[in-house]
């Protein structure tokens, strides 16, 4: 229900000061993603949403900007890649969300395939191809994402986002 956000003290070995505490959801937490410069973490948890905390104006602290819903049970598993939230569930699924214009996001996919929930997620853009910037339908990215899933699966989906 809540999360706390801890600063390592510079030059110390293992002192940690509590500098903030996040507090939305209405149960457990059980996933965090953090974009590569740190401005915007996303939460995930038993209420079924994940939350969007983005630095305010100032950038001393976070503030929610949004929820993502769509899974039927709890998010157990999230990653970030691009302007891509990747997430996982106990509703054995799989979702791939875009941030749009300003604090909006679509859910650009539903990946399903696995018999059991959904416990850790990875993804990359995928350098397979020799120009991974365009194909026949025009610009976008293709990534890659791995999934593995109580069912004991692991699963490799390449999705294209135009």
């Amino acid at each position: 229900m809540k999360i706390k956000i801890w600063k390592k003290e510079q030059g110390e070995k293992s002192i940690h000061t509590l500098i903030a505490t996040l507090e939305k959801h209405k149960s457990s937490v059980n996933a965090l993603a953090l974009c590569t410069d740190g401005s915007v973490l996303y939460s995930g948890a038993c209420d079924r949403s994940i939350i969007v905390w983005e630095k305010d104006s100032g950038g001393d602290k976070m503030v929610v900007s949004g929820a993502l819903r769509g899974h039927t049970k709890a998010i157990l598993c999230l990653c970030v890649v691009d302007d891509l939230v990747v997430s996982g569930s106990a509703d054995k699924t799989v979702r791939i969300w875009k941030k749009g214009i300003g604090k909006s996001y679509s859910c650009l996919a539903v990946l399903e395939g696995h018999n059991g929930p959904v416990k850790c997620l990875t993804a990359s853009l995928d350098n397979s191809n020799s120009n991974s910037n365009s194909n026949d339908f025009g610009c976008g990215n293709s990534y890659v994402v791995y999934s593995g899933s109580l069912d004991c699966d692991i699963k490799v989906w390449k999705i294209w986002v135009p």
